[in-house]
């Protein structure tokens, strides 16, 4: 876009950012998180808010980036997964996991720590189940489906997870445009 008149011409550059944050967007989830060294928080949950938003152009037809109705679908899909389960960090090296029957135990350092029903889990390919690490993964997720979906103009996307008010970790994603 080029902004003033024939002597004074300036290149601007913009996009527009929309983003949803509503009352249906949280899961309650009980979580622990591995500290440095050995340390092992215990055992607790949070009810946790999410927000997303996205960046890119202004679709000529529809005039809006991405309509709300997308992101909110998207979102409480995969907050609906993890609502009312115990998360679990798959990729933690601190932890182990062995699931008899349907039953998940968790080990920590090679010691059982917890025994969990297998439907009560939400087995994460995350590290840890910081605030950071579950925004990371609901942000990726959020990209896979806005690509599968053929949102493909997008050129930013951020997820903010809040674990209790004031108290949140954000994921941020520059996205390759098409």
């Amino acid at each position: 876009m080029v902004v003033g008149t024939a002597d004074e011409r300036i290149a601007v550059s913009s996009s527009f950012r929309v983003q949803v944050s509503k009352d249906y967007l949280v899961f309650a989830s009980a979580h622990f998180i591995t500290f440095r060294g050995h340390q092992c928080e215990t055992l607790h949950g949070h009810n946790y808010r999410v927000g997303v938003a996205v960046e890119g152009s202004v679709d000529s037809e529809t005039m809006f980036v991405l309509d709300f109705s997308v992101l909110k679908q998207i979102t409480r899909k995969l907050v609906d997964e993890i609502d009312h389960k115990v998360l679990l960090p798959r990729l933690n090296p601190k932890l182990s996991f062995r699931e008899d029957g349907n039953r998940i135990a968790v080990d920590y350092f090679g010691e059982p720590a917890y025994v969990f029903p297998r439907a009560d889990c939400a087995l994460l390919p995350i590290q840890n189940s910081t605030a950071e690490m579950l925004a990371q993964y609901l942000g990726i997720r959020v990209r896979d489906e806005l690509t599968q979906g053929g949102y493909r103009h997008l050129s930013l996307l951020e997820i903010e997870v809040e674990e209790n008010y004031g108290q949140s970790a954000t994921y941020r994603e520059v996205l390759a445009l098409d």
